[in-house]
Parts: C-alpha cells; structure tokens; sequence
C-alpha cells in the first residue's frame, strides 16, 4: 500500500517535505480488529506536533492521521461488530487498557495505557489501517467521507471543550483561534444553546470575517477586548498569547478550556504579563481538553448528524500531504484540510 510516513522529527523551518511516500505492506487484521480501506483523513494541528517533537511519537517510521474514514475491506478473528464494506471512523483515541478507574468510568482518554491513532499505532496517511473494532465509529449517511472526517476528531474535541465549558442557554462562549475545531463549535453553539452569543478572537482577517459568516456576533484580534465578558472561552491555538488575552475576558466565575495536546515555545515569554487581578482573581478558572473518549466520538457524531453539520474543507490528495500541513503551518486555514486516499 501507498503511504505517507514521518521516519523522524523534522524542523518544518528547514524541511518542507517532512512525511515521504513509501511502499508498505498491507496491515492484517488481529484478533478483534478490522482493516479498513481509506477513503478520507483529516489534516491535524497535532500532526505538526508530532512532526516538531512536542507530541513524539513513541517509534519511526510511523504513519500519521487519526480522522480516519473508509470501508471495513477484512476483519480479524473475533471481530462481528461490522460487516465487509461497512463504512467506519477512527478517530484520536486508538485504544486504552478499559480495566483503570478511568476506563471504567468513561474516561478513557485519561488512562495511562492510552494510545493515540497515527501517533502510538499507524494512522491514515495511508490506503489501509487496522484498528480494534471497540474503536471504530458507524459514519452517519448524510455525511460524504470528506466530510465525515474531520468531525472525528476537530468535531469531537470540540464537543468536549464545550461541555467542558459548563456554558449554558444564554451564556456567551469566546473562541479564541478559529481552524477546524472553533468552526465546528460555533456551529453546535449555535444548536445548542440558541440564546447564547458566540465571540470570536482571530488572528487573520479572513478568519474573522469566516467566523462571522457563520454566526458569529463579533470578530476581533486575539488582544483584542471583547463587548461583554464571557462565561467560557476555548483556546485552539498554539500559542501562550492567546491564553493571556482571553482570561481578560472572562466573567468572574468564569473558565478557559484549553484544546490543545501541547504548546510551542515560541511566545511563552507573554505569561509573564499575567496580571493576578485582572487575569485570574474573581475565581475564574482554566481546565485543560485531554484527547478524547470514545463518548465524545459518538455523541458528537450523532448531534452532528441531527443539526446537521456540514464542515468547511479543503481536499489535498495523499501524495500532497507535505501541501496541506505546511499550509496549517503557514497559518492557511479555512475549515479543515482533508487528504482523500486513492
């Protein structure tokens, strides 16, 4: 099979060709496991991560992407939850121990033994993948596969952050960054919580002006002030900037979730203008999104499917992977970036 592997870290400074095109052979399904034909995969912030060594992953070659769709080809000894041509998801989380008090209580995504899609085992950057059926998703059919993919893991995050925020009926919600995931949350706010007002903070123009395009009732800079202080707000973005200007912006009693698996070293030197009064006293709170549980998948899915959701994308074939993750790099970004596999 044809497939785009990252054979170590790379500076994306100095190499613009991180992932190269390699012949592998097709995986087989073990015990309980499917392999799926791909069709789709999203493009992830975390795959740059990967890449610049913030996120590592665990051995090299490895094959990247977690927003994974396509059509069960085999499955493996044990495996009955799918049929052959059965169109299925993989999204971030890979697999975890389901023995922890974690597991048992819903949280896989906090348990120790968690394993991570492209990262921990071989992702979607390739034609086939196999996955544990426990941790595959039934795609909704109002979604194309292009579409479906960056709800698996932009969506889902994205629907724990919100609930996270504890926001309800009325309260207003700051996104602070607006790529993949912000898009998606403004879009289920709005479905949401109808009466609520969403605030976004961008670095670009053609953000903003996206961001009010889909419902947004005010745009502005990331140090920017906003109209009214905000119950909750999501930070998407990779840097520390960003963390500094929403607490800002917070209500008292406030909190600021933060959606990111790491952040770069760049601007950390802006936490040292945080201002204990004006940032954090009045018990405003930050809580930080911690991959994602398998419930996050599946209840995102299917809200996503009753609203229905329709994701902004960009499609870049395999081959042109290196494009689209420097193009998430560069800061290009509307909606999310798809490569659609062959």
């Amino acid at each position: 099979m044809k497939a785009m592997v990252l054979k170590g870290i790379r500076d994306l400074r100095k190499n613009r060709n991180p992932l190269d095109l390699v012949h592998l052979p097709d995986p087989v399904p073990k015990d309980k496991e499917i392999l799926v034909k791909v069709s789709a995969c999203g493009v992830c912030h975390t795959e740059l991560d990967e890449i610049e060594g913030r996120t590592p992953p665990p051995r090299f070659p490895v094959v990247l992407g977690h927003q994974v769709v396509g059509r069960v080809e085999k499955t493996g000894p044990g495996a009955n939850a799918y049929q052959i041509g059965d169109r299925v998801g993989v999204a971030w989380i890979y697999s975890a121990c389901g023995k922890c008090k974690y597991c048992l209580g819903g949280n896989e995504n906090l348990c120790e033994s968690f394993r991570a899609t492209g990262r921990d085992a071989d992702g979607g950057y390739a034609q086939y993948m196999t996955v544990s059926e426990d941790f595959a998703y039934k795609i909704p059919e109002s979604f194309s596969d292009s579409e479906a993919a960056p709800l698996l893991c932009a969506g889902a995050i994205g629907y724990r952050s919100l609930r996270l925020t504890g926001i309800r009926d009325g309260r207003n919600l700051g996104l602070t960054g607006f790529g993949a995931s912000a898009h998606l949350v403004l879009m289920m706010t709005r479905h949401r919580y109808p009466n609520s007002r969403v605030y976004v903070f961008a670095r670009s123009e053609k953000e903003r002006h996206f961001a009010r395009e889909l419902g947004a009732v005010w745009a502005g800079a990331t140090e920017d002030e906003s109209p009214e202080k905000l119950h909750g707000i999501i930070d998407t973005t990779p840097a520390w900037k960003p963390i500094v200007e929403a607490l800002k912006n917070l209500e008292s009693g406030g909190r600021l979730v933060v959606n990111a698996i790491r952040k770069e070293e760049r601007d950390k030197d802006e936490l040292l203008k945080l201002d204990y009064p004006a940032h954090l006293w009045l018990e405003k709170e930050i809580k930080s999104v911690a991959n994602v549980a398998r419930r996050d998948v599946s209840e995102f899915l299917e809200l996503a499917a009753e609203i229905p959701i329709k994701p902004e994308i960009q499609e870049f074939s395999l081959e042109e992977a290196n494009q689209a993750l420097l193009e998430l790099k560069d800061k290009k970004i509307r909606g999310a970036k798809v490569l659609r596999v062959d």
